[in-house]
């Protein structure tokens, strides 16, 4: 799945109307609605706040998809930005596009590619991720195996995420879903005497 890099706004001018643009990284819809509240206190002379989301993994059905047009005419703006996050492949995003009217109509036509086009303009500017699940898995060793391992797991392709000391050293490490056998057996290679791996449940790891 993909996923925006990071939270941003961007503004676009046509024919003296203003369409600011923001987006922002959401995990619900409770948040996603927290987001357009904010968005429109900050723009109360905006003429329109118009909302696009998706929200969930798609692959499981589990994919929430809304938009709102907020007074333009209809399909003219909610219905086109949804369809830019769809194009995308973009999930748990939230998008406000705020117009300040200018004077000019731009008709249908021009709605459609304005709003979409201040949408696509703001995700080319915050950037794209793939977020792509993986297990937390918990690895405790002696200390004085602990060095060795910490090395061998900072050069390695698994992701070091904390290291604790306690009566053993436990190191964190992000393992990709379909590649926990592949770490488990570089461990007991690498290691030389047998590791103890508790699988701590799944998480998620941003890359480009």
């Amino acid at each position: 799945m993909r996923v925006i890099a990071r939270d941003g706004e961007h503004e676009i001018e046509i024919q003296r109307s203003r369409f600011r643009c923001t987006v922002a990284r959401v995990s619900d819809v409770d948040e996603a609605t927290a987001v357009i509240a904010r968005v429109r206190r900050a723009g109360p002379t905006a003429s329109h706040h118009c909302t696009a989301l998706r929200i969930g993994d798609p692959g499981t059905g589990g994919l929430t998809a809304r938009s709102n047009d907020d007074g333009e005419p209809s399909g003219t703006a909610g219905v086109p930005m949804l369809e830019v996050l769809t194009r995308r492949g973009l999930t748990d995003v939230v998008a406000v596009v705020s117009r300040w009217f200018g004077g000019t109509k731009l008709g249908a036509g021009g709605l459609v590619r304005a709003y979409s086009g201040a949408l696509t303009a703001t995700l080319d500017t915050v950037g794209e991720l793939r977020r792509v699940r993986h297990r937390t898995l918990l690895v405790a060793v002696p200390h004085d195996r602990a060095g060795r391992l910490e090395h061998h797991l900072r050069t390695s392709p698994y992701r070091l995420r904390d290291v604790e000391y306690g009566a053993d050293v436990t190191f964190t490490v992000a393992v990709a879903d379909g590649d926990v056998a592949g770490f488990e057996a570089w461990l007991a290679e690498g290691s030389g005497a047998p590791v103890d791996v508790l699988d701590a449940g799944p998480c998620d790891v941003y890359l480009p």
